[in-house]
């Protein structure tokens, strides 16, 4: 997040945005002008920083203490910052000395709420973390409606003022709904841990977590269309969740034919992004030079001298961002407009189509 040409604390300004098209690439083959690019990606997010990265401290540190309802392995830790991230100390140094296997990040372009790290994304209720890029229109106007469809613990569970925590607040009622006898969860009183339902501490399959993600879609759009009617604007909804075992993620806006944001998604570049391996982000335009070896016996271009792992060393993975990290465009594909990227514990990896009300 930190060193690469392309890494979130640096974000996008004119480079490269591969295969990303102007319109559905079935009707329409021309690819997307240098002038859409600068225009959709010249301006920096600079309004805050989010990260959570999941851990096993929680759990090793504080066993379940409930043989009926044993503690999830993985929990989230958070860290939020309003500095810019890459003068931020602290974000340098739980990047230099922290691993993880499940990461989110955001850098946050603020709409109309306060800038506070209390509206940086990502959001976590319970062992589930939510971020989204893009915005709810009109959100204003039917915050009241959206705060209605919410259950008690979701609705309480919201600290700041975003369109997307509430977003969160809705697909966490859709994800784990009241039930009469609701459980508290059996850790609140532990250090660390916040008081919520118990089904926050649940896993759920990818299936139920695109379904939530799908209602809680549906949902936004029926509330706009009942309190705005024909007033009512599209929506920019790049949505990804996590529990720690599998991900959601969505690129998604309600029009024929304007695009979301750019997303893309990688299953190879974790060997190019990690300082364990021979190659560089950035490619022969990195701080090593190009590769001694030519392009070496795993197609690299760049150079790491510290590297102690081969490529093929790497295990299954599954990167999701806004805009590519590495200098292989090969490495990367755009999610097409409406799509859900369904990832599995086990890494696989499946693609579905999203609809809305109003799309036929």
């Amino acid at each position: 997040m930190c060193s690469p040409a392309h890494a979130l604390s640096k974000q996008v300004h004119e480079h490269y945005l591969p295969k990303l098209l102007s319109h559905d690439p079935a009707d329409h083959a021309e690819s997307t002008t240098e002038a859409e690019i600068t225009v959709r990606n010249r301006l920096f997010n600079v309004d805050g920083f989010g990260m959570a990265w999941y851990s096993e401290t929680l759990s090793t540190f504080s066993p379940s203490s409930s043989s009926s309802m044993p503690k999830p392995s993985l929990h989230p830790a958070l860290y939020k910052t309003i500095q810019p991230p890459l003068h931020d100390s602290n974000f340098r140094s739980i990047c230099s000395n922290t691993a993880s296997k499940v990461v989110l990040a955001h850098i946050r372009a603020a709409t109309a709420t306060a800038i506070t790290p209390t509206n940086n994304h990502p959001f976590t209720f319970g062992i589930l973390t939510i971020m989204h890029n893009g915005y709810i229109s009109s959100f204003p106007q039917i915050k009241r409606k959206m705060c209605e469809a919410m259950s008690q613990e979701a609705y309480e569970h919201i600290g700041g003022g975003t369109d997307t925590e509430h977003l969160a607040a809705l697909l966490m009622t859709f994800l784990c709904p009241s039930k009469p006898t609701q459980q508290a969860n059996p850790y609140s009183t532990e250090e660390g841990e916040s008081s919520f339902p118990a089904a926050w501490e649940s896993y759920h399959s990818v299936s139920e977590m695109q379904a939530a993600l799908q209602k809680t879609i549906n949902t936004i759009i029926s509330i706009q269309v009942e309190t705005l009617g024909k007033s009512a604007e599209p929506n920019d909804l790049n949505v990804a969740l996590t529990d720690g075992r599998s991900l959601v993620a969505c690129r998604f806006r309600n029009h024929r034919t304007e695009q979301p944001p750019s997303l893309y998604y990688s299953t190879s570049a974790g060997v190019t992004l990690n300082r364990q391996f021979p190659d560089h982000p950035d490619g022969a335009e990195g701080p090593n030079g190009p590769c001694p070896d030519g392009h070496g016996k795993d197609n690299v271009e760049g150079h790491n001298p510290r590297a102690s792992k081969e490529a093929e060393d790497h295990g299954k993975h599954v990167i999701v961002s806004s805009e590519p990290t590495t200098y292989k465009d090969e490495e990367w594909s755009l999610i097409e407009k409406n799509r859900v990227v369904l990832v599995e514990g086990g890494g696989g990896v499946a693609i579905e189509n999203l609809r809305y009300p109003g799309m036929d």
